[in-house]
């Protein structure tokens, strides 16, 4: 059955209801994939989002562009500009992990925003590098405050990586962000992996959370071997003459081929 793309308040309405699936795709393949498995929203990569093709790709997921190593040390207008950006490229809202004030202009200006909480990347020295966010009391109300803070300044979801699922399903309760799970367990709104640990594509660490699917690492190691066995064989064709052979040529009538030659010797 055909579906429609969600929209906010769609999603808001949806909390507490079902789970919701989301993905982190890099290309046009990935999120093609993504549509017709029926995946709910799709993190995207900038260039991906500002892809004219991405919507004949993927045109009935929601679908929030984060970049968050290309805005370290953005400014809030820098910020600002790349959203009303993608949002024109049908971004229908956009990840920001920069400050609430950040946050709270784009929501002013209508964008939608999911913000983080818990282990943030960009941010994680503040919380003892990349490790769970939560295990005590007095980190679960960390926890809270940020998901608080974002409620005040506007976003209407955030992500919420590696925290105990009984903080993260206690806090989800008392929000009304749809908060979208990334090894914080089922008591949220929506579950986040990324493509590449789906499809086992993550040659190195998979993260706890992380659930493979597939080996295509595999499989484009075969691949891979293929390759090198043709571009060998093409090589060894061109070492003993085996290539080019008659049908590869264009070839030339006798007698034009004779009158050509004629004409070579007069030039000589």
């Amino acid at each position: 059955m055909a579906r429609n793309r969600p929209t906010v308040a769609d999603l808001r309405a949806l909390k507490g209801k079902r789970q919701l699936s989301k993905l982190r795709v890099t290309s046009l393949e990935e999120a093609e994939a993504a549509e017709r498995a029926g995946i709910d929203l799709l993190s995207v990569t900038y260039a991906l989002m500002l892809d004219p093709r991405f919507r004949d790709a993927a045109p009935t997921c929601f679908a929030v562009p984060g970049d968050e190593y290309g805005m370290m040390g953005a400014t809030s207008d820098e910020i600002l500009r790349t959203a009303v950006k993608l949002k024109a490229a049908s971004a229908d809202a956009v990840y920001c992990s920069a400050s609430d004030r950040t946050i709270r202009r784009l929501a002013d200006e209508h964008i939608p925003v999911c913000g983080h909480v818990g282990l943030i990347p960009t941010h994680s020295t503040w919380t003892g590098g990349f490790k769970a966010v939560g295990k005590t009391a007095e980190t679960a109300e960390l926890v809270w405050r940020q998901v608080k803070a974002l409620e005040q300044a506007g976003a209407f979801a955030a992500e919420i990586e590696v925290v105990p699922a009984e903080v993260a399903s206690a806090i989800s309760r008392r929000s009304s962000l749809v908060l979208i799970s990334m090894g914080a367990g089922a008591g949220c709104d929506a579950q986040y992996l990324f493509a590449e640990d789906v499809l086992g594509l993550n040659r190195g660490h998979y993260p706890r959370h992380a659930k493979v699917y597939r080996n295509l690492a595999a499989e484009y190691d075969r691949i891979q071997q293929e390759r090198i066995a043709a571009f060998k064989e093409y090589a060894g064709d061109i070492a003993s003459g085996a290539y080019p052979a008659a049908n590869h040529m264009v070839g030339i009538d006798a007698g034009e081929m004779r009158k050509f030659e004629d004409f070579l010797s007069g030039q000589a």
